[in-house]
Parts: structure tokens; sequence; C-alpha cells
């Protein structure tokens, strides 16, 4: 049984999203008592976020369901920083223009998650650029870098674990934390934004926020954090055997997406259902407990929900037709991920290797090469193993299949 009062905790204690409160009290009572408007920052370094920024958008999905208003904040000032957090090198510096460029494919996904408008409790998209652009540096340093102490900065985790492995910090991205601090600042006074979400990664960030507005504003806000999930064997959420689980469906097709579900460990099920749906929790916990061949009925109902999610009902169905043509009846699946060739990239014959790079099932020939020496390619359904075999444009006459092991498939076609 919760000890919170409010909804909003109540149900992300349940569902396993709290893992750091700055004032759990103060925070629950604020949930009880008014609209607590909350937000979550997101860097723009890649045209997508991934899956592993799924639990993010559902902390803000939750607070608006809970009847409170989200904001979320695209960092088009601080992603030309970059946050050092966690992380054993520096981030590639971007311009202005690949920023803009990342902001548009993010964007696109949070109008999926929330409701975004001008009510008290819709959403609202806002860019740190708005306020961090028209900062003069010397004012900047003297009304708010004396408030932070650089021995508590160094004793955060984010900057402390990258100085114990002897990695360069730049001073450059020392400043990220203040400026993420002046971020929570800002919002507050623009927007009465009381909370600041993210992964247990930015505690360090919250927390110097928190402080900053109390030292400058005399306000009481409050900082959560989510656990840093990894899958049960070890592995970084988000991430696949072939790269990120993109959220934009032309970085990872929805068929990509439900597979990366449904693929999910059997002792994961349970834990990313709780996560990364809205299914009620007793349902959550009787498919979590479903064991053998009936974990993988669970494992469907997780992969339509969350791409339902992310990608409409209409992909969610569509994807899991495709996936029972190809597992359970041996076909094609129209759905399936594809390879498009013209006449003159295949010329007189282009190797089956080359065909498995191109669409994606290796990584490189000597990736595809070992696939066949694991017996781990087949070419519609059929084992493949001369990596030497060259394919023709007549053997593309009708679009072919290609299997990289027993989950991951593409088509190739001519056009």
């Amino acid at each position: 049984m919760s000890s919170y009062k409010s909804d909003f905790l109540r149900e992300l204690e349940t569902r396993g999203f709290i893992h750091q409160l700055s004032d759990a009290e103060g925070i629950d009572e604020a949930a009880v008592e008014k609209i607590v408007t909350g937000y979550i920052g997101f860097d723009a370094t890649a045209p997508s976020l991934h899956a592993g920024s799924l639990v993010q958008i559902m902390l803000l999905r939750w607070l608006q369901k809970a009847g409170h208003r989200p904001i979320a904040l695209m960092g088009g000032g601080t992603t030309r920083i970059g946050d050092p957090s966690f992380r054993d090198d520096a981030r590639p510096l971007l311009d202005d223009e690949k920023i803009d460029e990342n902001l548009t494919g993010i964007k696109a996904v949070f109008a999926k998650f929330l409701n975004f408008g001008n009510g008290k409790t819709d959403a609202v998209m806002v860019n740190n650029r708005d306020w961090l652009d028209d900062l003069h540096y010397i004012d900047f340093l003297r009304d708010y870098g004396r408030h932070f102490s650089v021995n508590r900065m160094l004793s955060f985790d984010s900057v402390k674990i990258r100085l114990e492995r002897e990695q360069n910090l730049s001073f450059l991205e020392f400043n990220y934390m203040i400026l993420q601090a002046y971020d929570f600042l800002e919002l507050n006074r623009r927007y009465g934004c009381v909370l600041q979400m993210g992964g247990s990664d930015q505690w360090g960030n919250i927390v110097n926020g928190i402080d900053l507005t109390r030292r400058v504003l005399d306000h009481q806000i409050f900082g959560l954090t989510s656990p840093l999930l990894t899958t049960s064997d070890g592995k970084k959420m988000g991430k696949s055997q072939d790269g990120a689980v993109w959220l934009n469906a032309e970085m990872r097709s929805p068929y990509e997406f439900w597979q990366f579900w449904r693929n999910t460990t059997d002792a994961d099920v349970g834990r990313f259902l709780k996560l990364y749906t809205e299914l009620p929790i007793p349902e959550c916990e009787r498919l979590g407990a479903l064991e053998g061949s009936a974990i993988n009925d669970a494992k469907i109902v997780l992969a339509n929900e969350v791409t339902t999610l992310c990608h409409g009902a209409e992909a969610a169905a569509a994807a899991e037709a495709t996936a029972r043509e190809v597992f359970e009846k041996g076909g094609v699946g129209d759905d399936l991920p594809t390879l498009t060739l013209s006449a003159d990239d295949i010329g007189d014959g282009i190797s089956i290797v080359q065909l498995f790079v191109k669409s994606g099932l290796a990584g490189s020939g000597k990736e595809a090469k070992r696939l066949f020496a694991e017996n781990g390619a087949k070419l519609n359904d059929t084992p493949l193993n001369d990596p030497g075999q060259m394919i023709t444009q007549e053997f593309l006459a009708e679009p072919i299949k290609l299997s990289a092991g027993k989950k991951r498939h593409a088509l190739v076609k001519i056009d």
C-alpha cells in the first residue's frame, strides 16, 4: 500500500518510476493541493530520441494524466555544450543548423504522448535557447556563478567519475550543470515550474537547480529521478543488436520497433509493462508472471501497447500481422524493413554478403560472413552457406527475404 496521498506519486511508485525525491512530503502535498508544473529536459544530439528516453516521456505523460502540467524542455542551447553526465568523453559539438534539424525530429514524438494547448494542464514545449542565447556571460557569472561551490560540483558523480578515470572534462562541459540549474530557475520564473524530473544521472544537476532557485528567488521547488534502466542481462536500455531503438519511424520502422519489444527477455516483461504501458498494475503483474510459452503472449501485449503509444494502433496491428506471417506461417511479411535496389545497384550481380550489410542485418562484411559460418544466415527461410553467392536482377524478379538468426528479417526487391 502506497504511503503517498497524490495520485501522481502513487502511480509512479507502484510502477517503479521513483529512485530519488528531494522532498517526498513536499512534492506529495503540492500534487494534492494544486496543479503542479513539472519538466524534463531533452538535448538534441540526434534527429530522434530512442527507447532509453521513453521512461522520461512516460513520466511527463503520467504527470499530465494525474491532472498536472508537463513541460518538455528542448535543449537548443545546452546541446551546444553537451551533458557530461556518466560519459567517458565529450559529445561532438553540433552547429545550430544541425541542432534545429534534430529538434524538428524530436518534437514530433511528443505530440503522440502529450496533449499540447493553452489549458491549465496542457503540455508546453520550450527551448532553453530562448534565454541561454541572451545571457551576457560576465553578468551571468557575477549574478549566478557565485552561488555554485566548485568543491560541491566536484563531488557529484557525473563529474567525479570522469576525473577518477583520468578522462578529460572540459571547462565547457563543466559549465553544463550551471546552465541546467539556470534552466530550472527560468522555468520557475516564467511558468511557475516547481518540479524537475530526470534519470538518476541527473540528480546532481537537479539539486543544483533547486539550490539556485532557493537562493535567487527564495522559492521552494522539487526534484524526482527515475532509476537508470538496464535490461535483466545488463544491457543499456534503448539499444538493440543493430543499434539504437529510435522513436521516429523514419529512423526505425514500426515493425522493427515492435520487434524490439517482442524480443524482451522473460525476466523484464512485468517490469516493462508497468513502465512503458498504461495497463492496470494487476494486469501487468499477471502477464509478467506467465511462464513457458505463455510469456510470449505477454511480450506481444507489451509490443502492441508500446508501439500503439509511439506509432499508433494501426502500425502496431500491422507489425503483429507481419510477425505472425513471418514466424508462424513462414511467409515474407509486407511490413518488414525493405531494401530497394535499382538495376544499376545490382549490375551484373551483387554479393549476398553485401545485401546483408545494405539491409542492416549485418554491420559489416565480416559480421555477415560470421553469420554464414554460424549458420545464422537464410534466404527465403533456406540456410545459406556460401558468402560468395551472387544475386542477379533475374533472381530479384520477386522480393526475397533475408534472415539473420530467428528474429531479424528484411526484404530485398528491385525497383
